[in-house]
């Protein structure tokens, strides 16, 4: 069983298969929230409101496709993995046009009674991910502040050698002045 808190949206029409797709994530995740719709507006709520860490998505829908779902994920955020949950995928091609509009996989609903097996792997890559983007952000941060720091000792050089500047040429007035003076 894993560990972490995964914030999951299934956009699903049939009840009975959000059961079972719940049951199934019970038996792999201690703690998870899952939000499910059965249409586009709502989808696109919740992935504003919700910001899941994952996305199953049915293919066929009453009022949109898989596609449009996957789209719509991919506008709002394209770093979400997204998972069709379908019955639809049979064929070959549309499996292939579903991996190449972006989606991260698909699994059948025929597998649904053993989904968890599926998931176990799944989630596990999801959550090496998702601390691999953490630690790729922390490092990007600490880059970011050691280049704040560069840019403002450049800043601090450059006063400086604008002081320096004014200070050699009223060092330079001040000897012609002497110059000039010794000279008369």
């Amino acid at each position: 069983m894993i560990n972490e808190s995964f914030r999951i949206v299934l956009i699903e029409d049939n009840p009975t298969d959000i059961e079972l797709f719940k049951f199934q994530l019970e038996k792999v995740l201690s703690d998870f929230q899952l939000v499910h719709t059965d249409n586009l507006k709502e989808f696109e709520r919740s992935l504003k409101e919700f910001v899941p860490d994952i996305v199953f998505s049915d293919y066929n829908l009453p009022d949109c496709t898989g596609l449009d779902v996957l789209r719509k994920t991919q506008e709002i955020d394209s770093d979400i993995p997204f998972y069709f949950l379908t019955g639809t995928i049979n064929d070959e091609e549309l499996a292939a046009e579903t991996i190449l509009a972006g989606a991260d996989g698909y699994i059948l609903k025929k597998h649904l009674p053993y989904l968890s097996e599926k998931l176990a792997p799944l989630f596990k890559r999801l959550l090496f991910n998702m601390e691999a983007k953490v630690e790729l952000r922390e490092r990007q941060r600490n880059q970011k502040i050691a280049i704040n720091k560069i840019y403002d000792y450049l800043e601090e050089l450059k006063s400086d050698n604008t002081n320096h500047k004014s200070n050699i040429n009223k060092i330079k007035e001040e000897i012609e002045k002497v110059n000039d003076n010794h000279s008369s």
